[in-house]
């Protein structure tokens, strides 16, 4: 019951966070009355004013799928933004092995790995409970090895745009790079529509 409540509080959290980060970004009100050039170029303008920045502890991170966008935290304070590809089929929630989305919801950083072959990655607590029942009552597997990784280690080309993991949440391998040493074990991920 105390681990419930606990999930319960960190969920609490982490969306009051991401209100927050939200409204100061004014992205809620940009979208209801400004033209779409003018709220990209306002998230453009958030973007780059991170880019430099050197991340150095995360304890918290929040992946919003439908900006494509990755904010990463400590005690509540956003650290960074990350642009992020997702699975190559990525509108809703993953509902089992092989549908090319990822997941949404609370999960843990749970695992690391240094050689990869995505160059480095986060290993995600994908699936939960929850997810292996609702893929068991559709009669299929829930899937699993959900990461926050690079690019593939025989990828010679620049940066990629489009969305085409497996589930995956994919970044630069310099960003990975950075995350990889920054986030810390069991740090939450909460992977929002």
């Amino acid at each position: 019951m105390l681990q419930v409540m606990k999930r319960a509080a960190l969920i609490l959290l982490l969306s009051i966070v991401t209100a927050m980060v939200v409204s100061s970004c004014g992205n809620t009100s940009m979208a209801e009355s400004a033209p779409k050039v003018a709220a990209d170029s306002t998230k453009q303008a958030l973007l780059d004013s991170f880019s430099s920045v050197v991340v150095k502890e995360v304890d918290s991170i929040v992946v919003h799928k439908a900006e494509r966008l990755m904010y990463v935290f400590n005690h509540g304070q956003l650290l960074k933004i990350y642009r992020v590809c997702l699975g190559s089929s990525p509108v809703g929630d993953k509902q089992c092995k092989g549908d090319g989305k990822t997941p949404e919801g609370l999960y843990f950083i749970n695992d690391r790995n240094p050689k990869s072959a995505y160059h480095k990655n986060l290993g995600i607590s994908y699936p939960n409970d929850a997810d292996r029942k609702q893929a068991a009552a559709m009669g299929k597997l829930p899937g699993g090895d959900i990461k926050v990784h690079g690019l593939p280690n025989d990828y010679a080309g620049g940066p990629v745009t489009y969305d085409w993991t497996d589930g995956c949440i994919s970044v630069s391998n310099e960003e990975i790079d950075e995350l990889y040493v920054a986030v810390k074990a069991g740090s939450p991920i909460l992977i929002k529509p």
